[in-house]
Formats: structure tokens, sequence, C-alpha cells
């Protein structure tokens, strides 16, 4: 086994801090990024202190992976692993950051510097500059390609149709790769954006508090445009209702989640050029920005500021970005969130997504849910294995059925009226997994909507 510093009492970084722990900056514009001979070092340094540790072991597939692989080695250790089955941790890795959140004892400030999500990340950048990605992942990443041309009227009917016929699914699955039980997103026309374009604003009477403005400009989101306009309508109905003006962003690009978990990290830089000064400059003007979906509001949060450390423009929106329940939260926190519910929702069982707990915001949303009288929240604090792509690969699918049957099992036991999740396509996973259920799945801001009775 490869050697690691010691850590003595004196030391400023010990393990197991309660301190919060550092985020470097992606370094991804270095030409030695992409050096696969580094990488390698650095992928056998890191392997070789989780096979020491183990703690991550329950969290996804990456860490068993790797530690199958060792034991199941001639030497027991790191050094009986070949080099070519590294690959098979990385594509294991969703990115979800929850080891170096809640579990890794040795990220920065330790000396030790273990950041393995971004180690996976450099390796899958890796990846892709060396042509090894998918024709089936290009595609899939290609959010708002396929989201354009699937929600086209006549096409959204035929796609969705297509994508629930088994033989079809039996075909797509050995033709792209994608498994046949995993559900797949629908394709919804009109979109929200046009179906918003022709809503008449509530012009709203903003009053700005200590940490909101009081108005928004909604990033719709590459699923919430294409895939499930409810969650736009919701959010603007729910915030309309508690005096907050919305206004929907003019020009949106892919946030570049998608881009980043496949390692395409140009395309991520692509995307941010467009959506960047357009936000920036909406910022400016006095919006703060909400997106229905935590992986876009983590990608404004955390990954843009982080591979694009001294862009102001980036930084500026990342100070005004918000979850939509983090922001009604602060509202409420200054007296103004209304609380006339009508309607109660009685027990809800709810999943919190990992992109929102990284966030390091609180449970929020568990918060505002129960702000609605004869309502009682359940947290379950526990990946669904879905990562947006990850589920319905071929190769991982059955990986990512084992992940949420923990999730089955805590929402199974609460016999809950509705079960809900930050991450609608995390929920709808969860529901397939389920089965038969009695609860209703309903996305938070639905629940919300519901309680308000509007």
């Amino acid at each position: 086994m490869m050697s690691k510093p010691s850590v003595g009492a004196s030391d400023g970084a010990r393990e197991g801090s309660l301190g919060a722990p550092t985020r470097h900056p992606i370094d991804w514009q270095n030409p030695s990024f992409y050096d696969e001979g580094a990488l390698f070092s650095e992928l056998e340094r890191v392997y070789d202190i989780c096979h020491g540790c183990r703690r991550c072991f329950n969290l996804c597939r990456a860490f068993p992976t790797l530690f199958d692989l060792i034991d199941e080695s001639k030497s027991m250790e790191l050094d009986g692993v070949a080099k070519k089955d590294y690959w098979k941790v990385v594509d294991n890795c969703y990115l979800c950051d929850m080891c170096f959140m809640s579990k890794c004892p040795y990220v920065p400030p330790h000396e030790w510097n273990v950041d393995f999500p971004h180690l996976m990340l450099r390796a899958k950048a890796v990846k892709h500059q060396n042509g090894k990605t998918s024709l089936r992942d290009k595609v899939m990443s290609a959010t708002d390609t396929v989201g354009a041309l699937a929600s086209i009227p006549v096409v959204s009917s035929a796609v969705n149709a297509v994508n629930a016929l088994a033989p079809a699914r039996v075909v797509l699955e050995h033709t792209l790769g994608v498994h046949r039980d995993a559900v797949l997103p629908k394709y919804q026309s009109p979109t929200l954006r046009q179906r918003l374009a022709k809503r008449e604003s509530v012009h709203a009477t903003v009053e700005a508090t200590a940490n909101t403005t009081g108005k928004v400009v909604l990033f719709a989101t590459c699923y919430g445009n294409y895939n499930d306009a409810h969650l736009g309508d919701d959010l603007v109905a729910v915030f309309e209702h508690n005096n907050i003006a919305v206004r929907l962003f003019d020009k949106e690009r892919c946030c570049g989640m998608p881009k980043l978990e496949l390692g395409d990290l140009q395309a991520v830089a692509r995307a941010k050029e467009v959506n960047i000064p357009a936000l920036a400059e909406l910022v400016d003007a006095g919006y703060d920005v909400v997106a229905p979906i935590p992986s876009c509001v983590l990608m404004f949060k955390q990954e843009l500021p982080l591979m694009f450390p001294d862009d102001t423009q980036v930084a500026k929106v990342q100070g005004a970005m918000f979850d939509p329940f983090e922001y009604l939260m602060l509202r409420h926190r200054d007296g103004k969130l209304k609380t006339d519910f009508k309607k109660p929702l009685g027990t809800v069982a709810y999943h919190a997504a990992c992109h929102q707990r990284v966030q390091n915001i609180g449970p929020r949303t568990k918060e505002a849910l129960e702000l609605v009288p004869e309502t009682t929240v359940t947290a379950v604090e526990r990946c669904s294995g879905h990562d947006g792509t990850y589920a319905v690969k071929r190769e991982f699918h059955e990986a990512s059925m084992k992940i949420v049957r923990p999730v089955v099992r805590q929402i199974d036991a609460l016999s809950a009226k509705h079960y809900t999740s930050d991450c609608v396509m995390a929920g709808h996973h969860i529901r397939n997994a389920m089965g038969e259920h009695s609860g209703e799945l309903l996305a938070p801001l639905s629940l919300l909507r519901k309680a308000y009775g509007i």
C-alpha cells in the first residue's frame, strides 16, 4: 500500500474535522489537467486513501466497484488492480458530491486534499478529450437539441408513444444502450417557455428583504421547459401568490450539468458564454434568479464559479442564484411569505435530492411544507441513484435500482399520503422502483400549490 502522510495532534487539519471543507478551483484550462499519466498518478493516490478508509462504501456504486477490484486482486491491495480497471470506478461516479460533502474525512483543508468527485470529473474530461465518449452519451447530454426536436407537437406525441412500447424499448436498448425498464421523460408541447409567453403577467407589489429583491427571473431549465412544464407553472403560481414578481429568462441555454457529467468542459464553457452575460445583466437590473431543478441551481452556485473563479459575472450570478424553497424561506424569515393555506397535506415522505443537499442551504423544502397545518413531513436523506442519465443506461440501470432500494424501503415504511423529491427525475425513478404504492407522487412546488389551493 502507498504510504500516506501522518497527521499529528498539532496539525491544523485533522481527520473528521467539523470545519467547512474547502473547494479548490477546477484547473480545466491547464494542459496538464488532461495529462493521462498525471491523472493516473492522482487516481492511484486517492484510490489508495479510499481503500484504507472505506467510509463511503454505501453511497453509490463507485466505491464498492473500487473495493471489489482491490479485494478480488491477488495482492488484495491497489497495486493488484489493473490500471485499465480504474475507469470502471470513474464510470460509476455520477458526481452527486455526497462523498465530499457528507462522508470523506480527508477533504481539504486536510493535507491529503481528497476531492473525489472533481477527480472523477477530471478523469471524465480526459476520457472525453481522448474521443472515448459514446454516441449515446453525446445524444443524451444534448438536452437543448433533443428537447427542441422532441417537443414539436407531432414529434412529441410520436416519441412518447414509441417510448411506451415494449418492443420499441428493446430496440432502443440494443441500438442506443438505453435500458428497456428505465423511466424515460415524456416530452411536452407546448413547452414551458411557449406556455409562459402567452400568459398575462401578474404585477406584484415588489417588497425587498435583507436577502431577496422580491422579483425573480425564472431559469426554466431543459427538463422544466421540455419535459415537465408543470414545474414552472407551479413555481410561478406559488411565487406570484406571495407577491414575488416572476419573469422568464429571455435567452436560455442548458445550464451545462449534463455536459459537465460527460466531461465535455468546452461545451460547458460555450453554454456559460450564452447564459451568464444575460443573467448578470438581469441581476444588475435588480433581479434574483431561481431554477426548479437542483442540479441546475448547483451548476450556477458551485461548478461554474469553480471553473471560472476569476469571472466577475459568474460570481455575480452565483450570488443571486437561489433554490426556490431557499428563496421562499428567506422571505418567510422576514415575514413576507403567506401562510393562508387552504388544504392540509397529511403525511409526506420527502426525498432530499443530493444536488440540493450539497448546496448547504439546510432542509428548506421540508421546512416550507411543514408550514402547512395538519402536515407531517419525514425526510429521506439518501441518494436515489438516478443522476439524470445513470439510471437509464443499460449497463448501470440495475445498479441504480439497488441504490434506490433503501429510499423505497423508508418511504414504504411511512405509508405516506404523498411522496416527493426536489429532483423530479429522482421522484419518477423512485416510483418506478416502488411499483404499486398508495401514495401520490407530486413535486414539492406542486404540493405547496395544492396546499394554497391556487
